[in-house]
């Protein structure tokens, strides 16, 4: 298969995907839409990933490719590719399915446990640490099973249409020179400094062994979702 990545920010890359698509013999394009680079045509891949950034869904007066992207998300909803967003790429994509995106309580910064819900068809553990860099939310779209939820955050991650579109709000790609990056550049999610669910550098960089436990859950999941593509 090849794949189409879009990427919203410089600090908010595709990490561990890239390398993970190569081991499985798929090839990859990487779309830099903050540089200027023009959305691809969806004809052109076989799937779709679109990563997170610092932006609001519908922050067109700053940033005019997310008209176009929005048109792009729902021709592949209403076609048969699959779908990926993590960030706000999952709030992107919940926003094309009707559910309400928006600013949530707390900012969530850092390692949280995110308990998976009873009904979530996601192939992951009952309990796992992800990493999280987001103020924004989504309500479960209609007609998507829930991923599960932490303690800041009740919806991290939605499959919709038998697993062909995924949302995750946290992540599981990141890596440690990804997050120093992010770190030592990014702009931390509004209401951090006064969040109960925001770490410290220092606190988010403490075991390197959590940025290791990620992988096997990133594999697991993007495996069960690439065998949502069409035969």
């Amino acid at each position: 298969m090849h794949l189409h990545l879009l990427q919203h920010s410089p600090y908010h890359g595709p990490g561990r995907i890239a390398d993970w698509l190569s081991s499985m013999g798929h090839s990859h394009t990487v779309f830099h839409l903050y540089d200027g680079e023009t959305p691809p045509s969806l004809a052109d891949g076989d799937a779709l990933i679109l990563l997170d950034g610092p932006m609001h869904v519908l922050d067109d007066a700053q940033h005019s490719w997310l008209k176009r992207e929005r048109k792009l998300i729902a021709r592949a909803l209403d076609g048969n590719k699959p779908l990926l967003g993590i960030g706000l790429g999952a709030r992107m994509i919940a926003a094309e399915l009707g559910a309400t995106v928006g600013r949530g309580t707390f900012a969530e910064v850092g390692w949280h446990e995110v308990t998976l819900a009873p009904e979530s068809p996601f192939d992951l553990p009952e309990r796992f640490t992800a990493f999280m860099w987001h103020r924004d939310v989504f309500a479960l779209p209609d007609e998507a099973l829930p991923l599960g939820g932490s303690s800041g955050s009740p919806v991290q991650g939605f499959a919709w249409d038998a697993g062909r579109a995924l949302g995750l709000l946290c992540h599981l790609e990141v890596t440690r020179s990804g997050v120093d990056v992010l770190l030592a550049n990014g702009e931390r999610p509004e209401g951090s400094e006064a969040s109960p669910h925001a770490q410290p550098d220092d606190a988010i960089l403490a075991d390197d062994r959590r940025f290791d436990r990620l992988a096997p859950l990133l594999d697991r999941l993007l495996s069960q979702w690439i065998r949502s593509a069409p035969a």
